[in-house]
């Protein structure tokens, strides 16, 4: 099967940067997009940023400009670079791949947890 890791969360102030990374190993043949979802203590998971294969990117509203995905596909591993990070940044963070491992289906990582304080 797939198994996908995150790193890089943590607590930092606002204003401030942190750089998660997800890497995801297994039989895979291939990864298509690949995402970023959060979810925030009362709130449904959200959408944060996707990149695909050939490196299109989009972005919630809410993160444009600050947030950056970028992709290692030699490495299997995604990135988020998040600046200029803001309380209501504070969520649960999620990378989550659509793979082919024979079959396609998408995977999830376990999450890590950014928190911003003010």
């Amino acid at each position: 099967q797939v198994h996908l890791v995150e790193s890089g969360g943590g607590l930092v102030q606002t204003g401030g940067s942190l750089r998660l990374s997800c890497v995801a190993s297994g039989s895979i043949f291939s990864i298509y997009t690949m995402d970023w979802y959060r979810q925030a203590p009362g709130k449904q998971r959200e959408l944060v940023a996707s990149i695909s294969s050939g490196g299109s990117t989009n972005y919630a509203d809410s993160v444009k400009g600050r947030f950056t995905i970028s992709r290692d596909n030699a490495k299997n591993t995604v990135f988020l670079q998040m600046n200029s990070l803001k309380p209501e940044d504070t969520a649960v963070y999620y990378c989550s791949f659509v793979v082919s491992v024979g079959s396609v289906g998408r995977y999830w990582g376990q999450g890590t947890q950014v928190t911003v304080s003010s």
